[in-house]
């Protein structure tokens, strides 16, 4: 059964066209229930390169994942996609044990869930889903007329709707180091407690599988508050934090790159939201939308495709599908 929150107001106007605003995962998992059911759609995202949080831009000729760092995997129908992409060398097993990082105690490890990385970032996944889709690059300013999807952190949504008990979010600076040699205390990533800069820590050469010596650091929520006017003076403080904390010494190059809505605080109780008023229908769809468990790259995925296919199940009934 879709986990789903659809308030009905008065019927909307005859048929426009769905806007999607946001080609992450979320975005790109309800344009391919539109596009499979034959509803007519456009996809637009502010930047130029689709996938959201998931991004894996280049820096230096490799792709370094500065968003989310990896996924994992509980929905069976998630499960069946991810299937495909593993069949299609998109996506491979990672690990089920993470490092524990904490100052001045010895390195510990927990396990959990296995983790799945990708060997060309994860933002490949997204431009998989969306090999067949057109995506305009376009800064919407005002929602659209005719029928909208806000695929995006309630924040932003709010900037153009009234979010139904819109989550707060936290933000997050990501810094990227690149050393001459890494010999780090854990293997593949780290969480790291009770530290005033850094809570996360990902070894990106074992992630993408090529052992390049790249550190990724993402910040607590505070440390990226203090900096997040300025995200460049973040690098300093990042740095002689990995050198405390796992000894890395100077690196050679570095990127940081500032997430102003990196992770949501609390999350809604359905998998999306659907209003419907006098001139249109809203959805709002993203990592937020999930009832159970901690919002992640699966529990967007979820939300779209619910979110896609409660409006094709509108648009039959109205005899628009």
């Amino acid at each position: 059964m879709v986990d789903r929150a659809v308030v009905a107001m008065t019927r909307p106007t005859p048929d426009t066209g769905i806007t999607i605003v946001g080609a992450g995962i979320a975005g790109a998992a309800c344009a391919t229930v539109l596009r499979d059911a034959g509803v007519a759609f456009r996809l637009v995202d502010r930047s130029l390169a689709v996938g959201g949080r998931m991004a894996s831009p280049e820096l230096n000729g490799r792709r370094v994942d500065i968003g989310a760092g990896y996924f994992t995997v509980r929905d069976p129908e998630f499960a069946a996609l991810v299937a495909r992409w593993e069949s299609a060398g998109l996506a491979r097993p990672w690990t089920d044990t993470f490092g524990v990082l904490s100052p001045g105690a010895t390195p510990e490890t927990s396990t959990g869930p296995t983790r799945w990385r990708t060997p060309d970032g994860l933002r490949s996944l997204v431009r998989s889903m969306l090999a067949d889709v057109h995506v305009d690059t376009e800064t919407v300013s005002a929602l659209p007329d005719g029928d909208v999807v806000l695929a995006m952190p309630d924040p932003q949504a709010s900037r153009l709707a009234t979010v139904p008990d819109a989550v707060d979010y936290q933000p997050v600076l990501t810094v990227v180091g690149e050393f001459d040699a890494l010999q780090l205390p854990f293997h593949d990533a780290a969480f790291v407690n009770d530290h005033p800069v850094v809570e996360f820590l990902a070894d990106d050469g074992a992630r993408r599988g090529d052992d390049a010596p790249v550190l990724v650091a993402h910040t607590t929520a505070e440390f990226a508050r203090e900096h997040r006017g300025d995200p460049d003076s973040a690098i300093a403080p990042v740095v002689a934090a990995l050198d405390e904390l796992v000894g890395t010494g100077n690196p050679v190059r570095t990127h940081v790159h500032r997430w102003s809505f990196g992770k949501p605080v609390s999350a809604h109780d359905a998998t999306f939201a659907l209003i419907e008023s006098r001139e249109r229908r809203t959805g709002f769809a993203g990592d937020q939308w999930c009832p159970t468990g901690a919002p992640r790259i699966e529990s967007a995925w979820r939300s779209g495709t619910d979110l896609g296919r409660a409006l094709v199940q509108q648009y039959s009934r109205d005899g628009n599908a």
